[in-house]
C-alpha cells in the first residue's frame, strides 16, 4: 500500500451479521466502541442487521409478489373513465 492514502483509523474490523450470526473480518474506518475476539486476537466490532448473508435476495429465500390481475385491473379501472 502506498504510505498516506489511507485514514489514520484505517484498521481491522470484525463484521457480525446479528440476524444470520456470521462474522468476518476486513478493513475499515467505521467508529465502534465494541470489541471481539476473532480467530484468537481482539477487533473492534461492528454490528449489522442485514447484509448479503441474511437478505432474501441473497439467500434464495425472496418472496415473488403476486402481480397477476394488477394489470387487468389497472385498465379495468382506467377503461371506465376512458369511455366516459
Amino acid at each position: 500500500m502506498k504510505k498516506g492514502i489511507h485514514p489514520a483509523n484505517y484498521r481491522d474490523v470484525v463484521f457480525m451479521d446479528v440476524g444470520a450470526n456470521v462474522s468476518w473480518l476486513s478493513k475499515s474506518t467505521v467508529k465502534t466502541e465494541k470489541t471481539a475476539t476473532f480467530e484468537g486476537k481482539e477487533y473492534p466490532l461492528y454490528t449489522l442487521d442485514l447484509s448479503s448473508h441474511s437478505h432474501p435476495f441473497f439467500t434464495g429465500k425472496q418472496k415473488l409478489l403476486d402481480r397477476e390481475g394488477r394489470v387487468e385491473r389497472f385498465q379495468k379501472k382506467f377503461a371506465a373513465s376512458k369511455n366516459a
